[in-house]
């Protein structure tokens, strides 16, 4: 099979504008996204809406691909991206472009799950440490069927574990966290970017619901490994802390 990996990266961001071209350690965060992607994968391109992102992507030695300015979502631009790279791929990979410590290992275990012929999509989950971080609803939670496919997505803490206090849950049930990274068989993409909003996700404001609820299956792998995402200049601060201590 062939994988590529697609990097959506806008320039416009309410909590921090420019966040792609961001320097980290002496190189743009997308650029630390990109190299990661393009060590892994068959390929890896940059889908930007903003020339400074596609002409900094060129200028380190990147692909980048221009797309439109009214998606709503970063699937709709990466579906755009495919189109106009007319790709040969059996599966797109979709990695966030504020992701700069994505590691190898995390991509090959979303590619893994296309072992399975009845892979429609993939995504990865990451056990939680404590019920503390469990409880932030900005760390969805994934719940699986006996198969390893994903049954419900939520910013809740689910399932509720009766009769046992809350300090003890993860004793009981291991809660997994959702890490934004997801897969898509060629066709599934192309499919899903059709579907219109549905009521789970206009609730839980989670566009993977919409997929679930039309009836595909995505496929769930593990990692142990945990991601530093970078969503405001505070969080650019923190992962430079980070990058001196790993």
């Amino acid at each position: 099979m062939k994988f590529i990996g697609i990097i959506p990266a806008r320039y416009a961001s309410s909590r921090f504008p420019g966040k792609p071209l961001a320097v980290l350690g002496g190189k743009y965060v997308i650029q630390r996204v990109y190299e990661t992607v393009s060590s892994v994968l068959d390929e890896a391109y940059v889908a930007t809406d903003d020339q400074r992102i596609f002409d900094a992507v060129i200028a380190f030695g990147g692909k980048a691909v221009m797309t439109r300015t009214d998606h709503k979502s970063g699937t709709d631009r990466i579906e755009e991206a495919a189109e106009k790279l007319a790709t040969d791929a059996d599966v797109i990979v979709n990695i966030q472009g504020d992701e700069p410590f994505i590691q190898p290992s995390q991509i090959e275990t979303i590619c893994h799950c296309f072992d399975d012929a009845s892979t429609q999509i993939a995504t990865i989950g990451k056990p939680f440490d404590t019920i503390e971080a469990a409880e932030n609803p900005n760390s969805p939670k994934i719940v699986l069927d006996n198969n390893g496919y994903a049954m419900y997505f939520s910013r809740s803490v689910i399932p509720f574990v009766r009769g046992v206090e809350k300090e003890e849950w993860l004793q009981h049930y291991p809660f997994l966290k959702h890490l934004g990274i997801y897969a898509y068989r060629r066709e599934v993409l192309k499919e899903i970017t059709l579907l219109p909003q549905s009521s789970l996700e206009k609730a839980e404001n989670l566009e993977q619901l919409r997929w679930l609820q039309n009836g595909y299956r995505i496929k769930v792998g593990y990692t142990d490994v945990e991601t530093v995402g970078i969503d405001t200049p505070e969080d650019l601060q923190r992962a430079e802390e980070y990058l001196k201590e790993n």
